[in-house]
């Protein structure tokens, strides 16, 4: 194969990036030169080509710098599955996009006369949004562990809300959440309160899969502690309220 070598300028032009933002990188440690040359010119080789690929989709995709970072030095990172993570995330995101376009153009026919819009058409876009945005965060994750076909259910009884059901499953989010937090304060993953705040997380669960099970429950509720990401959600409540939440819920599914 052949060498290829870049300078910073030149790999600058080549990204579409800024040799201010490849030198930003190289000073916090995200994206090194393979070797500074003798004249103190930055030289990036295809390792680093293909690196600064991968955090130009990440930050594409919404991701902070520091996680990115994160992802790159994992001991596990693979270049093929992170970019099949790209693909899932960015097809979601033509499907939003596209469903915006055509509920814009239908609210402007609405608009017009020419035909009529349901009230659930009049919110697709906006609900196409939140599965892409899910699928960006978690979407390979979700269909590694439950599969394709459990995944595509969901979001499909999510496009297929009323939004009075849309509505109900917002209401048990913040309900389960509220008496989590209150729960976690008390410190018992056992106690009533936390029980109910389990409880409340099985119904809103059931707002977008058919399917409950105790292991579903008790596996995504572990999966909240394995992925950093989801811990950060759930530590937002208290920090160590994703693994409060686990074990409650691994005390609501003992029965």
């Amino acid at each position: 194969m052949i060498s290829i070598e870049y300078t910073v300028n030149k790999l600058a032009q080549l990204a579409g990036v800024s040799t201010r933002t490849l030198r930003y990188y190289d000073q916090c440690g995200l994206l090194s030169p393979v070797r500074v040359s003798s004249n103190g010119y930055r030289i990036y080789g295809r390792a680093e080509v293909d690196r600064l690929q991968q955090i130009l989709f990440f930050r594409e995709l919404g991701f902070p710098l520091d996680e990115i970072k994160a992802i790159l030095a994992a001991p596990d990172f693979d270049s093929g599955t992170a970019m099949e993570k790209h693909l899932a995330a960015l097809q979601a995101r033509r499907r939003q996009i596209d469903t915006l376009i055509a509920n814009v153009e239908r609210t402007l026919k609405s608009l017009k006369g020419e035909m009529n819009m349901s009230d659930q058409e009049k919110f697709a876009g906006f609900k196409e949004k939140l599965i892409a945005e899910n699928e960006e965060k978690y979407g390979a994750e979700i269909r590694q562990k439950y599969g394709e076909e459990a995944v595509e259910h969901s979001n499909a009884k999510l496009r297929g809300m009323t939004q009075e059901q849309y509505d109900e499953a917002q209401r048990l989010a913040e309900a389960y959440q509220d008496a989590l937090k209150e729960a976690f304060q008390q410190g018992d993953p056992a106690s009533v309160l936390a029980q109910k705040a389990c409880d409340l997380h099985r119904q809103w669960l059931c707002c977008y899969y058919d399917q409950y099970s105790k292991e579903y429950h008790q596996g995504l509720a572990q999966m909240y502690v394995d992925d950093p990401r989801f811990t950060a959600y759930y530590d937002k409540i208290a920090p160590g309220c994703a693994v409060f939440l686990r074990d409650a819920v691994r005390v609501y599914c003992s029965d």
